[in-house]
């Protein structure tokens, strides 16, 4: 096995030299109805700069910490209910792994080798890995939501969108904050953040949180609780300069430790060979595997230098070293038999580097930037289905080095103060390295994970190669602005995710294997695939009406996606010994699809009501969302018999429903020298497909959620308490699940693909939650 560890010393000396580079600092946006300015108020930084939220000729959703404490929000995936033709999920058998789509482009596969289709991004510094990206959120400024292919002003080329994370800067005065939580299922959360001034120019501060819940359901094989919370958190900044100063350096640290309990699934069908039932609580298992115990580490280092060299020229510079370590067992079967269980490692590892430099003249504004990223995923996993064969185990090692450097640039020029002009490129060089161990063991579990079994023939996959994808892709956007307060914009984006290596593949199993043995060049072919890319069309209305009462955003987009990377697992046969015998077994299979075309709509209103309110100090808005999106394959070439076959019109986009709403009211009112706000919110989305082809068990119709909210604020803001529900009807629906079952295409009876019980287990969202939350700030 080789080492896994990428040497902190370099992270330490790239952050040293570094700390001499100046650089500005970062630009904070007010979600809609954070100012009672409306929308045409609400300040971004989606292009990099300041801007009104409504002059970004860019699909976007932002939303403040003060509006996301007002909801109620617990993580970064409670957003997704409200921003159009977004999917943010817990992923299927973790706590802590974030699955992301936005319109259509995302990926939901964890292990190593699959690259996500959204970026994530902490302060500006992308997350490489989705594991421990499901962010808390505490202590945040606000979230950005950018929909569409970005990648000449961003570090990372992101084909789907991003996800920016911003969190709060330090302020000049001392501050102490504490926040409790209290709730149903025994949560009981508390952050405490503080921070100070050391002078006129440095400042520290930092939070410390305890989040904690218990189960929604129970495991009734091992004891421990499902669906449960434990973690502890943290966040440290040290900052120097700023506020005025040329020059702003801000380091910060974070580190989340979580021991919650396994995920179990809930099994959709009786098992097959047992006939256990299925039982009555949704988040309730049957699953017996609970080694190793589930934990899961996350930390890193950043710095952010900003100087100003002029009135118009700014440099920035953003360094940062992450890793993560998890630990995980995940029951596919669901049952105390060793059917289907996989235990698993996953140890990640990046450094990256980025550089900008700003100019903001008169009419031309723009960007230069540098990128550069180390990054190493190692998974490794047992696949143990011993009911099939005696300790009969597939043990996986993958690990999946990349490197990659970008040059990217965005420009925007004024012709008049109507009509502007925005170009830009990237040119990206990517290099996956990989390392693939495929070992078949019988007796019981590998070494790895503990397990007494001994090696059952040669590995079915030995291989260390790489590949490297290049690639330029533009972007150009044309806006016109009829008045200062309404912007119409046209625009093409292209992105672009490289491709690399099948993690699960099985090399043994690539077509010159029978007769012979496949070459190396034959096992490279058959565990890579190819690059995807995508061109994106968009146009776009955003306005200010009624004097900012009525602000409203409108996109159209289309896009065609090429070469779609589709990962998956399934049960397969491979020959093992000599003379060669078959045994089944599990094998990761990856397809570059073809062709999709994605297109739809979007829009975004917010609107203040009952004016003659204001007279007395009381506040009512609406504030909507509406997407639709029309995902299809226009080919999907599949191997059916030996002979490639298009199955376009049989498969589905996965975790992107047709139709996603939301409509949210929000009343406030002066109480004394206080305030009283009440909320609901009422968030709806259409039949989404789990996987590309439909499972009508696993599979989740269209269902809608109602959250609410009463919070009282004391004068002056010095505390604050409130009530919040979260899915008051207490809805069941499905966010993800695992199959390795055939149907009967006469009975439609379903048998086991893999193991003798057959796999269909389904993982569902969050119940009817209440707590209440109280603030107090020194």
């Amino acid at each position: 096995m080789r080492p896994f560890a990428r040497p902190l010393r370099r992270a330490i000396l790239a952050t040293s030299a570094l700390s001499m580079i100046a650089f500005a600092p970062p630009a904070f946006a007010q979600e809609a109805g954070a100012t009672d300015a409306g929308d045409n108020e609400i300040i971004v930084t989606a292009r990099r700069r300041d801007e009104r939220l409504i002059d970004v000729p860019v699909a976007i959703t932002a939303y403040s910490g003060e509006a996301l404490e007002k909801a109620g929000a617990i993580d970064i995936t409670d957003i997704g209910a409200t921003t159009p033709n977004t999917t943010l999920e817990v992923s299927r058998g973790s706590n802590s792994t974030l699955s992301a789509f936005i319109r259509g482009v995302g990926q939901q596969d964890p292990v190593s080798g699959f690259e996500q289709g959204v970026g994530i991004y902490l302060d500006d510094v992308y997350l490489n890995r989705p594991q421990a990206a499901v962010l808390d959120i505490y202590d945040v400024e606000r979230i950005e939501i950018l929909r569409g292919p970005q990648g000449t002003l961003y570090g990372r080329n992101t084909i789907g969108g991003a996800v920016k994370y911003v969190t709060k800067q330090l302020p000049e005065e001392f501050s102490l904050k504490i926040k409790g939580t209290l709730g149903t299922y025994d949560q009981a959360d508390l952050v405490v953040t503080a921070s100070a001034p050391i002078g006129d120019l440095l400042r520290v501060g930092g939070s410390v949180a305890r989040l904690s819940r218990g189960g929604f359901g129970d495991n009734l094989t091992t004891g421990t609780e499902n669906y449960n919370k434990d973690v502890w958190a943290g966040r440290g900044t040290v900052e120097l300069g700023g506020y005025g100063a040329p020059v702003l350096i801000r380091i910060s640290g974070d580190y989340s430790k979580d021991k919650s309990d396994p995920r179990g699934g809930h099994r959709l069908i009786p098992s097959l060979a047992t006939g256990a039932p299925v039982l009555d609580n949704v988040f309730d298992s049957r699953g017996g595997l609970n080694d190793p115990k589930q934990d899961i580490e996350a930390y890193g280092l950043a710095m952010n230098v900003t100087a100003e060299l002029s009135d118009t020229v700014t440099l920035r510079s953003i360094s940062a070293w992450r890793k993560d370590r998890s630990a995980t067992p995940i029951d596919f079967d669901a049952l105390p038999a060793v059917d289907v269980d996989v235990p698993g490692f996953y140890f990640n590892e990046q450094i990256s580097q980025e550089f900008q430099l700003l100019y903001e003249g008169d009419r031309l504004k723009g960007l230069l930037g540098f990128y550069y990223l180390d990054a190493s995923a190692d998974t490794l996993f047992d696949v143990r289905i011993f009911n099939t064969f005696a300790g009969l185990t597939a043990f996986t090692e993958a690990d999946v080095d990349t490197t990659t450097f970008a040059i990217f640039g965005d420009a925007t020029f004024d012709f008049t103060d109507r009509l502007s002009l925005s170009v830009g490129g990237r040119y990206t060089w990517d290099k996956r390295e990989a390392f693939i161990l495929r070992q078949n063991y019988l007796g019981g579990g590998s070494p790895v994970f503990g397990g007494a079994g001994v090696p059952f023939g040669t590995p079915s996959t030995n291989f260390d190669g790489s590949r490297s994808f290049n690639k330029f892709t533009p972007r150009a956007s044309l806006s016109f602005k009829p008045t200062p307060d309404h912007t119409l914009y046209a625009s093409y984006s292209q992105g672009f995710k490289g491709g690399g290596f099948d993690p699960r593949g099985v090399g043994a199993n690539a077509p010159a294997a029978i007769p012979g043995s496949p070459t190396d060049a034959e096992v490279s072919a058959f565990l890579s695939f190819l690059p995807e890319q995508v061109d994106s069309y968009e146009v776009g209305y955003k306005g200010s009406l009624l004097d900012g009462a009525l602000n409203v955003a409108l996109a159209a987009f289309y896009a065609d996606y090429t070469d779609v990377q589709i990962p998956g697992s399934v049960a397969c046969t491979i020959l093992v010994g000599t003379p060669p015998a078959p045994i089944p077994s599990f094998c990761g299979v990856v397809s570059n699809a073809g062709k999709a075309s994605f297109k739809g709509l979007e829009f975004e209103g917010r609107a203040r009501l009952g004016e003659d309110l204001a007279a007395v100090g009381d506040r009512l808005t609406l504030s909507t969302a509406l997407g639709y999106i029309d995902a299809q394959y226009k080919e999907y070439i599949t191997n059916i018999g030996g002979v490639p076959t298009d199955v376009a019109d049989f498969r589905e986009v996965q975790n992107t429903p047709k139709w996603t709403a939301s409509a949210n009211l929000a009343y406030s009112t002066p109480i004394g020298d206080g305030d009283l706000s009440f909320g609901t919110t009422l968030s709806y989305r259409s039949k989404t497909y789990q996987f590309e082809i439909p499972n009508p068990y696993i599979d989740q119709k269209g269902f809608a959620l109602w959250d609410a909210s009463i919070v009282y604020t004391a004068p002056d803001d010095r505390w604050s308490l409130g009530v919040f529900g979260k899915n008051l009807t207490d809805k069941e629906y499905k966010t993800s699940g695992y199959t390795f079952v055939n149907f009967d295409p006469v009975t439609g009876a379903p048998t086991s693909a893999l193991g003798t019980e057959g796999t269909l287990t389904a993982f569902y969202g969050n119940p009817r939650q209440v707590f209440v939350t109280g603030t107090v700030k020194f």
